[in-house]
Order: structure tokens, then sequence, then C-alpha cells
């Protein structure tokens, strides 16, 4: 199996049992939901997960997910308002409520004050619909239902297409942060981003608590997705987030708008998550439907690294054969992939790292090799192999252990820390001790090893500057 699973921990999963099953049947990321728990509910996952990773003798990655600035409505002073199509309602502060007309407490002032006539309005993830009517000297907003449905306290909102000043990272997720570094997380997800700007804030508070871990930016807002050029120069990882984008972008335009992110990090060797119900159906059914087999089919050939599982392992009857049946159906669209793989030269514009990946993957096929061996601290070769979907296993050798981590989240990567035991051996060195001492190759298999070697000892390290064939 090459590309990645991520499961999401819940009440279906936290025990030890049922975690190290998860970790056996194919999950490499495990996802903490912040928005459903803080710190302090994760210490003893955390641990547990440790522990897994010891007996497995194998990299496991964990994932913070912060909750983000997720837009809700306030407390209905109703239990719940029906609502018919071509109906008006008031939208504001909870205290301003006037009158009899139906009212929908909403406190985001800064939002608020930005809605103008026209506006469209989504609530209930998509299920009700209204258009901004007018703004009326007291300040209130009229809202037109544009459909009928059933309006609860607390529900969700989006404003499809329109930017907001509202920042990616809350005081609590701020908060949620600090306490997930000092716990040991190996990676934050941020939710909400819209620009560069919300990426720059978050890694600025993960170098001021002293860590250094990856950044998963989730594209759930169209205007993250018009700004996706600037995000991806500045994130490491990028979650297609299809539940909120879903609501922001129309339906239809959904799995474009997927193909479309995954192409560009692809382009940029920055790692891709697909993600929402993707195996729904199998929180109660022990296999999936049709629709949702070829959907992570579909993923995986659009050129995903990673695909993410959330209700279904976080809340669903059949956590553990989900992770199955989704590593089933990974493999098979694999062997699709490589019976269409064409591998292409980079374009001419590309820098060098990109053609001795390209010049790597073409030596693994023409040796017929059975792994290509990368060696760099910070997991740029092993990335940029793994962009050309190579056949052959990728051994990723780092001695950084946050690289490690990271390199959870790329597709046919597995990540190998090499210690600097010995300052006298080279990155090639290593790599061809590894390729001697792995029990994965069998005597006279051929390895591809792209490495970083110095013409001296002395010499300050320039990145990955060979390519060699080795026979062990």
């Amino acid at each position: 199996m090459k590309t990645k699973i991520v499961a999401t921990i819940g009440p279906a999963s936290n025990t030890k049992e049922k975690l190290k099953a998860l970790a056996e049947a194919g999950v490499s990321v495990f996802r903490l939901n912040f928005s459903h728990g803080g710190a302090s509910d994760f210490i003893k996952i955390i641990g547990v997960i440790r522990d897994i990773e010891a007996e497995l003798d194998r990299h496991i990655t964990i994932m913070q997910d912060l909750s983000g600035p997720k837009i809700r409505l306030g407390v209905l002073k109703e239990k719940s308002i029906q609502v018919g199509k071509g109906m008006d309602l008031l939208l504001g502060p909870t205290d301003r409520r006037v009158g009899d007309m139906p009212y929908l407490p909403f406190d985001h002032e800064i939002i608020l004050e930005s809605l103008v006539p026209g506006d469209r309005m989504v609530l209930a993830d998509g299920g009700l619909q209204f258009i901004v009517r007018e703004r009326r000297e007291d300040g209130l907003v009229c809202l037109r239902a544009d459909n009928a449905g059933i309006v609860t306290s607390r529900k969700g909102l989006a404003l499809p297409g329109k930017a907001t000043r509202m920042r990616a990272l809350t005081d609590k997720d701020k908060k949620d942060l600090a306490e997930g570094l000092a716990l040991g997380v190996d990676a934050v997800a941020i939710s909400y981003v819209q620009t560069a700007d919300d990426v720059r804030e978050a890694k600025d508070l993960i170098t001021a608590a002293g860590r250094r871990v990856p950044v998963v930016v989730k594209l759930e807002r169209q205007s993250a997705v018009d700004n996706l050029d600037a995000i991806l120069a500045e994130t490491d990882i990028v979650m297609v987030a299809r539940g909120d984008l879903g609501v922001e972008c129309p339906l239809p335009k959904l799995p474009g708008l997927q193909k479309r992110i995954i192409s560009a990090c692809n382009r940029a060797s920055k790692p891709v998550i697909v993600a929402t119900q993707m195996l729904l159906s199998m929180m109660n059914s022990p296999a999936p439907t049709r629709a949702e087999t070829t959907d992570v089919a579909n993923a995986v050939l659009d050129g995903a690294d990673c695909v993410m599982l959330s209700e279904e392992t976080a809340m669903g009857n059949f956590p553990v054969e989900t992770v199955r049946y989704m590593s089933k159906i990974t493999d098979e669209a694999e062997g699709l992939l490589f019976d269409r793989r064409k591998l292409e030269e980079p374009d001419a514009n590309k820098g060098m790292p990109e053609f001795l990946a390209y010049s790597a993957c073409l030596l693994a096929d023409k040796a017929q090799a059975k792994a290509i061996v990368a060696h760099s601290v910070s997991g740029a070769a092993a990335r940029q192999v793994s962009e050309r979907r190579p056949p052959q296993r990728i051994y990723a050798l780092t001695t950084d252990p946050v690289t490690v981590k990271s390199l959870n989240f790329v597709w046919g990567v597995v990540p190998v820390f090499v210690r600097k035991e010995d300052e006298t051996l080279s990155h090639l060195d290593r790599a061809e001790k590894f390729i001697n001492t792995t029990r994965e190759l069998a005597a006279n298999d051929c390895a591809v090893i792209t490495a970083g070697q110095l013409s001296r000892p002395s010499d300050t390290p320039r990145g990955t500057n060979l390519v060699k064939l080795y026979w062990k």
C-alpha cells in the first residue's frame, strides 16, 4: 500500500486494542480532532500511540486538527424555526431581538457588519440557503429564504465566495496549539484558512513554542482556493476538506476543484490529503457503497498522497474494517495507476532536484530496481521522487526526527530514521549501509540511491546531487 491513510480517533477507536488494530490495518497518521476535545482529553491517547509505535517498530504520526473559527448561529429562543421558501427572517446579535419576525441570533460582529444585499448565506451544511435582502437602519440584517427547512440552535453558517476578516486561528486554537505541541504532536492542521498569512501565523506560534512540525492547511473556503499558489508556497501539506468546501462552492464544481488542488500540490511536491465522507456508509455497514469505492479510487488516480477517515473511525461501528477496506481499494487503484503511468520529463523551468528525481525513477525502471533509497535531511528528495509515482517502494532516510514523521504523509514513502552515530558516514554511505542491512531487500536486488554527496567533509551540504545504481 502506497497511498497513506489518515484516521480520526474517537469513542469507537480510542482503546489500545483498536488503535493497534488500526495501525496494523494500514493507518499511518492518527488525527486528534480538537473541535471535540482539548489537550487533556488526548494525553492518554498520545501515550498509547507512542507505545504502539514502539511495539510495531514503525513511525506513526499524530496530527492535531485545530477547530478554527467555525461560524455558528447562537441559541434560538424557540426550539426550532420552520422556514418556508420566500420567508423573511432577521439576523443579528442575541441581545438585539425586535418585533415578532423570526430571529436568528448571530454574535459574529465582524461578519455581520460585512454583509451586503445579494450575499448568499448557507446553513446546516448546505441544507438551507438565504439571500441577504437588506441592511436595516438598526443594524439588523434581513434575510430571505431560498428554500424550505428547519433551523435549530448552533447551526453552522457559511458565506460562499465571500472573504471575511476572520483569522484562521482563534484564541481557543492558540491555546490548543500550545498544549498540543507540549504533548508532542507531530503535525498541526489549521482550519478555515483564507490567506498565506494564516499559515505564517501558525508557523510563528510553533516556532515560539520551541517546536518544528509541519503545518497542514485545510482548504475549506473559496478564498483559500483563490489564494492557493500563495498558500502552497507557505504550507507543508494540504487537505482537500470537501465538507465545508462543498458548502462554499456549488457541489457540481467540487470534483473539478479537487482535481485542480491535487494537481497543484503534486507540481509543488507538497503532500495532499483528500477528506470527508470517503466511506461514510461504513459507519453502520461492514462494506462501502459502489460510489464510495469509486470516490476513493478516483482520489488515488487524481494524485492524492493520503485519504482520510473521519466519522468512520471516530464513531462508526466498523472502524478497523473500514481501514482494511480502504487499503484494499487504494491497492487496486494503485495497480491501475501503474498501468496508466507514463514517466514524463520535468518541465524545462524545473530545477536540478526535479531532474535528479526523474533520473532516479528512469534508472529504476530500466534496471528493474526493487527500491529507490533517498537520503536527505529535509525529505525533499523523497517527495520529489514520490511525485513521479514510481512502482518501486521509496525508502526515505533522514537524520531529522521531525522529517521522519512528516514523511508519513507522502505517497509511497517508507520513512527511515538514521542516527548520526558515525559522523564520518556520508549520505551515500548511510544509504548503502541501509540497503545492505535491511531485510526488505534480498541479495543481488538492485536499488537506486539519491543522496547529497560532499566533495570534502568540510563542504557545506547543497542538497541531492547524486544518483547511483547499487546491487546488494
